[in-house]
């Protein structure tokens, strides 16, 4: 069971930088694949990124590429996504999720696990 905690949302303007952070429980977080998803109002919840158990890894969706940085601090039990050059069309909840599934890091909601509570990111124009 892992207990996952997102931290570091909040309202930035367009061209802003915001760094997520998600926390996790229990003494096997580097064991686990993790990902970042966000959903927006009336949308379904979508890919941002995600990273391997141990970090060598990296995935991103093709919005996102380019501008947001997916790591992990597996002493700290922590995955980071540092968010450059915001836009209106990144306001949404962001969530992190983790996997055991370490084979093929999942790119989709139904790949992972377990959940966080989620984060809002409000980026204004």
């Amino acid at each position: 069971q892992v207990q996952l905690v997102e931290s570091g949302g909040g309202l930035v303007q367009a061209g802003g930088s915001l760094r997520l952070s998600c926390a996790a429980s229990g003494r096997t977080f580097s064991r686990y694949a993790m990902g970042w998803f966000r959903q927006a109002p009336g949308k379904e919840r979508e890919f941002v990124a995600a990273i391997s158990s141990s970090g060598s890894s990296t995935y991103y969706a093709d919005s996102v590429k380019g501008r947001f940085t997916i790591s992990r601090d597996n002493a700290k039990n922590t995955v980071y996504l540092q968010m450059n050059s915001l836009k209106p069309e990144d306001t949404a909840v962001y969530y992190c999720a983790a996997t055991p599934r370490v084979v093929v890091v999942p790119i989709t909601p139904k790949g992972y696990d377990y959940w966080g509570q989620g984060t809002q990111v409000t980026v204004s124009s």
